[in-house]
């Protein structure tokens, strides 16, 4: 396996901009290495870092966030020693032996899965979410995991923006407008202010700082959780950023002061349903709470039980416990509960960005470069 350094690259304004025109004119030639593609296909004729073979495969599990698996074709179509394919979930465990990147989407690579990828380097994320995949059992295999770290793509500041989002629409009572648009009413619903929230933000990593930063200017106060609060785990002086800060341990005593709650936190086996019966009674009467994370962080019947009473003013995620949706959910039927269809992170910016991170993840295993774009967690 080529070299790897766990810290991501920034990418700079002007390769933005070149890339976010990258389906209109690919490069003729890698902005980051020193080869051109003829060169490459010279390199291939021997051995790549893949393995044996003159072609390194990248195999997309499923058809959801379709444009990931098209903007990175887009990106490496002058390439042709690059094999893109996207295939259904149900498929990804009979062919995932003829591929050396698996990025995993919302598929589950279990321990199974990871058995049968016998010519498998690298399993990543087209983000930074990784709770699906199995990475014990990819270790054993000598198989790399990695994400994206949201901080250089643009993929963090999108799940703010969606937070935000999110967070006006309950405020605001989006369901009840549109009603009233549709009922031709004038001057429904009356809804509530921003303005003097007190927000909790649990989970103050790269979105979490993100969401800080857009809530600021709204005049709130701004209370957070993290683990580690050390100064080389946060990228920014938070004085006049974070009014209170605390540990997991103090999610509900900080929950007692909050009128929103914005989950921002990893999925892993102690987050799961962390947002639950002990915590919602925590709340004030009437607070909202907003998920852009993943929605195993939220206990579902807790959540409901705690909308139905009234405790809970009202929810607006992004991510559901089951996806796809489903859109008979009881609770999605609820006025005060708005929901999108996982697109938090999804922006032209951060996508393209991401899919040259991919591109670019493919380009120097086949070439056995060192890789900067990505985050080893193995």
């Amino acid at each position: 396996m080529a070299g790897a350094r766990s810290a991501a690259t920034r990418l700079t304004r002007s390769s933005l901009l070149q890339l976010s025109r990258a389906a209109v004119a690919p490069p003729s030639h890698h902005p980051n290495l020193p080869y051109s593609p003829r060169e490459y296909s010279r390199m291939a004729g021997s051995v790549g870092s893949n393995g044996c073979s003159a072609v390194t495969r990248v195999l997309f599990c499923g058809p959801y966030w379709p444009a990931s698996t098209m903007y990175t074709k887009e990106y490496l179509q002058n390439y042709p020693f690059i094999q893109v394919d996207e295939v259904g979930l149900e498929q990804v465990p009979d062919i995932i032996h003829n591929y050396h990147i698996c990025v995993v989407k919302n598929k589950r690579i279990d321990s199974d899965i990871i058995a049968k990828a016998t010519q498998m380097k690298i399993i990543m994320q087209y983000g930074v979410g990784l709770e699906g995949v199995d990475i014990n059992a990819a270790t054993k295999q000598k198989i790399k995991v990695a994400r994206i770290p949201g901080s250089t793509t643009g993929n963090a500041t999108a799940c703010a923006e969606m937070a935000i989002y999110l967070t006006l629409g309950v405020l605001r009572k989006q369901k009840e407008m549109d009603t009233a648009v549709i009922q031709k009413d004038l001057g429904l619903p009356v809804g509530e202010t921003i303005f003097g929230k007190t927000i909790l933000i649990l989970g103050f990593g790269a979105i979490g700082l993100e969401v800080a930063k857009r809530l600021r200017p709204f005049g709130v106060k701004v209370l957070a959780t993290k683990r580690n609060w050390s100064s080389n785990t946060v990228p920014c002086d938070l004085d006049g950023l974070v009014d209170k800060k605390g540990g997991p341990e103090d999610m509900y005593e900080l929950a007692r002061e909050a009128d929103i709650v914005i989950t921002c936190m990893t999925l892993n086996n102690e987050s799961v349903g962390i947002v639950g019966h002990k915590f919602l009674s925590a709340l004030k009467k009437g607070s909202y709470l907003i998920n852009i994370a993943r929605g195993g962080l939220l206990d579902y019947e807790a959540v409901f039980v705690h909308l139905k009473s009234g405790h809970l003013g009202g929810l607006g995620i992004d991510v559901a416990w089951t996806e796809p949706f489903d859109p008979e959910d009881p609770i999605l039927k609820l006025p005060n509960v708005i929901i999108t269809p996982h697109v938090a992170g999804i922006t032209e910016y951060s996508y393209r960005t991401m899919a040259k991170v991919v591109g670019d993840v493919a380009l120097k295993l086949h070439a056995g470069e060192p890789f900067t774009e990505i985050e080893f967690v193995n």
